[in-house]
């Protein structure tokens, strides 16, 4: 009998976005494993229990790729919240003025681009934008400046994480199929009997990106990566897998 085994990069992009930016509040709360999402439902008025999380969530991630006001108030997903525009242009300015690396790193972004007409990531990895022409006056693609360098460079981390995965499940002598790899993401097709093991050398892999990042990108990754484990026969079935 074989099985899936699905391995995510735990809240890859925000990890990231904390790394480039440098932002001092967003690394202490990944270093201190803080339910980052909960905090800023509560910390931001949005709402209740799972679906404030929720909106907290696609908050943080619009915010960082140049969401605006008028686009939460107007997505069915928030207007349970507010359907105001000023309701969330303060929510945006509320994420700013506690993220304040972030903001300041999105405002080099677009001062490098201006400056060079291109972003470079520390994976060597870079990055072209031209103004573009909206409404009879030519602007910068805002959203693709700030969300390029952080789906970029994510992917580039995760890239070392697999082939190092790969490696490890070839020495093992297990038998095993990487079977696909999406985003933040790795599928092993193997006997059942081979969970534990595999499951632990994808962690083991993904742990070492950080190390990885330095000895092939010549950079210091200065926080740490984990990952979440699931199981199952299939994709649709799969569940949390639990080491203990």
């Amino acid at each position: 009998e074989t099985i899936l085994i699905n391995c995510d990069v735990r809240g890859l992009e925000v990890v990231v976005a904390a790394e480039l930016s440098g932002d001092l509040i967003l690394k202490q709360e990944i270093i201190d494993k803080v339910d980052i999402h909960d905090a800023n439902r509560k910390a931001f008025s949005l709402g209740d229990g799972k679906p404030g999380r929720l909106v907290a969530k696609v908050l943080k991630f619009r915010i960082l790729y140049g969401g605006t006001g008028y686009s939460f108030a107007h997505d069915p997903d928030f207007m349970g919240v507010s359907t105001s525009v000023k309701f969330w242009d303060e929510r945006i300015v509320d994420y700013y003025s506690k993220y304040t690396g972030i903001r300041k790193w999105h405002d080099q972004l677009l001062a490098e681009v201006k400056r060079n007409g291109y972003i470079t990531i520390p994976s060597g990895r870079f990055y072209t934008f031209k103004p573009v022409l909206k409404r009879g006056d030519w602007e910068w693609p805002l959203t693709t400046i700030k969300n390029f360098p952080v789906q970029g460079f994510g992917a580039d981390l995760v890239m070392l994480a697999r082939i190092y995965a790969y490696r490890l499940l070839q020495e093992s002598g297990l038998e095993f199929v990487m079977v696909g790899t999406v985003h933040d993401s790795s599928v092993v097709d193997t006997p059942a009997e081979n969970c534990y093991t595999i499951s632990m050398l994808l962690k083991k892999a993904v742990e070492a990106v950080p190390a990885l990042c330095v000895e092939h990108f010549g950079y210091k990754f200065s926080l740490p990566l984990t990952c979440e484990i699931q199981t199952g026969m299939n994709k649709r079935d799969m569940k949390e897998y639990s080491f203990n």
